[in-house]
């Protein structure tokens, strides 16, 4: 790495404002809704596992949008923390050498700015480009987290990661690999335990350079001629979700060996007619004087989305990739602790003799060993979302988020 590399990536990391959850609330609003106020994070991309939780939703969008630059910068400032220029399925065969060229020139572009961008991400088609992408940059190097690896397997995988290992030497600097587990030899049943065994053990050899490992939903429907429709979550599909609960057995373990698992994408936002009714409830937001809100939650088919969220983190997964902005309210509206689960967390982690206590709220029993896990996990949550005030519902924050 050339020395007037060195200095442009030293004066950047310097004047860069770090990133913030809900900065977009400000005084009073964020004072009514929070006990504890997100930090800030990802000011020098060192902390792996911060990083990881605070991706949030992940919005995509296509390297060849005319105006990815300024569509970058505005979406930071409506608080999206995490971005991915897409070259692969968002951007037609005869259009990817422009795509490539214009991700460079944004990235370089964005470097110039004090403001803070989100972590941002390439997805590249093959590990070439990685190569190619990052012999390119100048001071766009700088902002670059790291790239999304498609199709990811035990056969395309050691070259990604070779790749990657080289660009983050090459810069000097951290810079993280987002695999997407998407492919056919991990979807069928009869190769699928094999291809877990291999990329688990793939990725713990490069631990240090994959921030996440992402869920390829679409591509796995795909495979068996599949399309969901909105009144449907990701879970509905059985085959698919086998996948998705066999990649949490072998690559989301609380022991130490696993990863941050990110929920596959919702690709519905349009108004179209309903088979089912709705499961949202009702007595959330006439708790919160607003019915009226969830008609328009519901009616913008936000309502399948709050489900499948709060499935994914049943799941034991985190974040989600989403394609339209009004996806990424919920999605981090989910990921504030409440006040109740922060006050367990907090119970469960001062006790270090085991054994059962009584909830604070008084409406469970929390088990010392057992939710160790559960808690420190939580407590990691609350540092990059916040902690909700004592009474403040999802319906409180998301209503604040989409009305701001």
């Amino acid at each position: 790495m050339t020395a007037g590399i060195a200095v442009q990536q030293e004066v950047s990391l310097r004047k860069r404002m770090p990133l913030r959850h809900f900065r977009q609330l400000h005084g009073p609003e964020a004072r009514r809704l929070f006990h504890r106020q997100p930090e800030p994070f990802g000011d020098d991309y060192t902390d792996r596992e911060l990083l990881a939780i605070g991706l949030g939703a992940t919005l995509y969008a296509p390297a060849t949008r005319p105006d990815l630059a300024l569509t970058i910068s505005k979406r930071a400032e409506r608080g999206v923390c995490s971005m991915v220029i897409d070259l692969e399925d968002a951007v037609a065969d005869d259009e990817v050498e422009y795509a490539k060229r214009q991700t460079v020139a944004v990235l370089d572009l964005l470097a110039a700015s004090q403001d803070a961008n989100p972590l941002l991400f390439v997805r590249v088609r093959d590990a070439d480009t990685i190569t190619e992408i990052i012999e390119q940059l100048g001071p766009g190097a700088t902002v670059l987290t790291g790239f999304v690896l498609p199709k990811f397997d035990s056969i395309s995988g050691p070259k990604y990661l070779n790749a990657l290992n080289s660009a983050a030497q090459r810069l000097d600097r951290p810079l993280y690999g987002m695999p997407v587990l998407e492919s056919a030899g991990l979807v069928h049943r009869e190769t699928r335990d094999g291809e877990l065994v291999r990329i688990a053990a793939l990725l713990a050899a490069h631990r240090e350079r994959v921030l996440a490992v992402r869920v390829g939903a679409t591509d796995m429907c795909s495979t068996f001629g599949i399309r969901r429709d909105r009144d449907l979550t990701i879970y509905d599909v059985r085959v698919v979700a086998d996948v998705i609960a066999d990649i949490v057995n072998y690559l989301g373990r609380a022991d130490g060996t696993g990863f941050v698992i990110t929920g596959p994408v919702w690709e519905y936002f349009a108004d179209h007619e309903r088979m089912f009714r709705p499961q949202l409830r009702t007595a959330p937001f006439e708790e919160s004087d607003a019915v009226p809100f969830r008609q328009y939650l519901v009616s913008r088919d936000l309502d399948g989305l709050l489900r499948e969220i709060t499935l994914d983190r049943a799941n034991g997964i985190q974040g989600k990739t989403v394609i339209h902005p009004s996806h990424v309210a919920a999605v981090h509206t989910l990921s504030v602790v409440s006040h109740e689960e922060y006050s367990d967390a907090l119970d469960i982690l001062r006790a270090d003799v085991g054994g059962v206590a009584a909830s604070g709220y008084r409406n469970k029993m929390n088990e010392m060993r057992p939710h160790r896990s559960w808690a420190r996990q939580t407590l990691l949550r609350a540092r990059v979302f916040g902690v909700a005030n004592k009474g403040v519902s999802f319906v409180d924050l998301l209503q604040a988020l989409v009305t701001v």
